[in-house]
């Protein structure tokens, strides 16, 4: 069975002011479900994408199997098995797949955390869809930790998915929702590691028997969960390091735009969106620049001026990620990943469709003979022509992220490709923090503090060119892992 559901964060005071607002009708019976999810120790079925819990509902017992599909960005698409149980012990036989992952560990499968919820369901039409429409209510628990979940799920039931992104903008016209990245099973096994305060890029699981299109739809829809994650951390508890991934995550949305750009050259909707993704990157640059500006800065007075100004632009930061259009932004996104014109143009069907190795394999050619081509002579080069270089470094760098497991059997050239690709970044962005710390010291009023020459590091601007063609060369000597 296959289901296909969008999922919505809000907070409780919105779940409050939706269900007043009357747009979803007369509620069903509420409902109160106790979930309890299980596992091996080892955790064999989270690693393989796999969620196993038996529900209890009043006398009813209910066990699910889902399988992830694409994504896990809002808009999910599972395998999913299903079944009646007498009793809380799972019923693991070769109806599921289950015993084909775990094999001999599935008699250490037991219980790992439980999710407690109040369930409240409608069901409506939308653009001659069928749609129902559940809101939980409730927490997760794992010893004596705990999360809090509120969250709706919008979930197919008969006709097209575009109608499930209709109802979405209508019920965020009402109040705030944002795409849910997290299932309640990820909730109930990040409760059994550290709290993290920041979230890297996570491994692509691309195969060689995907096409391009499929590739790309994984590789954004990676990215969109990055954002969404260390966006949820910057809301709560702003700080560099969460702002800097936020930002990492729309660089390499915005690069995965750029390396696949010809399977969507005449889609009006790609330009669009990639406008916007490139105005939200603006509004958290600042705060960024006064990030590495403050981190040079000794105490005193230019320490706290460029501290005040930070938190204003840290309150910008927050304004437009509270905004209608950064929400929006993200149901586009999805919609048009999934479900986009740009999936069915006559005129990129071969593009679409060419084998995602060989596509990648062009790809990355291409952005190699570009960053060698861009960095010839580089001692000689200008900021402006240096920051295009460091450009097609990153896209470089995140094509070789995105493809790298397509290309696994050369993991040792990977590695080492990658390492001297990073060394040249560095270079590069502190030669870039350079160039722009004279407009963000006049932009803030502070050119004639006399502390406001450490802050140009203009003295390192000769070491770091030496570095930065040193490690250019580097690279061009490097193997390529994609031959």
């Amino acid at each position: 069975m296959r289901e296909v559901e969008l999922k919505l964060d809000l907070t409780g005071a919105a779940a409050d002011a939706l269900d007043a607002a009357g747009i979803l009708g007369a509620t069903s019976k509420v409902r109160h479900m106790q979930a309890v999810y299980h596992d091996t120790p080892e955790q064999d079925l989270a690693q393989a994408g796999v969620s196993l819990r038996i529900r209890a509902a009043g006398d009813e017992r209910i066990q699910t199997i889902k399988a992830d599909g694409a994504g896990n960005t809002g808009l999910f698409a599972r395998s999913e098995w299903e079944r009646p149980v007498d009793g809380d012990a799972p019923i693991l036989d070769d109806a599921t797949p289950v015993k084909a992952l775990v094999g001999d560990r599935i008699h250490t499968i037991t219980p790992q955390f439980e999710v407690h919820v109040e369930r409240r369901a409608w069901i409506l039409s939308e653009e001659d869809a069928e749609i129902e429409v559940v809101l939980d209510r409730g927490e997760v628990l794992r010893g004596d930790r705990r999360d809090a979940i509120c969250e709706l799920e919008l979930e197919l039931k008969d006709g097209a998915p575009a109608a499930l992104f209709t109802l979405a903008r209508k019920i965020d016209d009402i109040v705030p929702v944002r795409l849910g990245v997290l299932t309640k099973a990820e909730r109930g096994y990040r409760l059994s590691e550290p709290v993290r305060s920041v979230f890297k890029a996570e491994p692509i699981a691309l195969n060689s028997e995907m096409t391009a299109a499929v590739a790309f739809q994984h590789i954004a829809q990676a990215c969109m969960r990055q954002f969404r994650l260390n966006e949820a951390v910057l809301l709560t508890d702003p700080g560099p390091e969460a702002l800097h991934q936020t930002r990492v995550a729309l660089r390499r949305l915005r690069s995965a735009f750029s390396i696949f750009r010809t399977l969507f050259s005449a889609d009006p909707d790609a330009d669009r969106l990639r406008g916007e993704l490139r105005w939200l990157a603006g509004e958290l640059g600042h705060a960024r620049d006064l990030d590495v500006l403050l981190a040079r800065a000794s105490a005193g007075a230019l320490h706290d001026r460029i501290q005040k100004a930070r938190e204003e632009a840290y309150g910008n930061v927050d304004s437009a990620l509270c905004s209608g259009r950064v929400r929006r932004l993200m149901l586009d996104l999805t919609q048009w990943l999934t479900d986009g014109p740009w999936l069915l143009a006559a005129d990129t069907q071969d593009r679409r469709s060419e084998p995602a190795r060989e596509f990648a394999a062009a790809a990355l050619e291409r952005f190699r003979r570009t960053v060698k081509k861009q960095g010839r002579n580089l001692g000689k080069l200008d900021d402006e022509a240096r920051h295009e270089l460091r450009k097609g470094a990153k896209k470089l760098r995140y094509a070789s992220e995105f493809f790298s497991v397509l290309f696994e059997a050369r993991r040792r050239r990977y590695q080492s490709f990658i390492a001297t690709l990073e060394e040249l970044q560095d270079q590069l962005g502190a030669l870039n923090d350079l160039a722009t710390a004279p407009q963000v010291v006049s932009k803030l009023g502070i050119g004639d503090d006399p502390g406001a020459d450490a802050l140009l590091g203009t003295g390192k601007r000769k070491a770091l060119i030496g570095a930065a063609a040193e490690a250019h060369d580097a690279l061009v000597d490097a193997k390529r892992f994609w031959r």
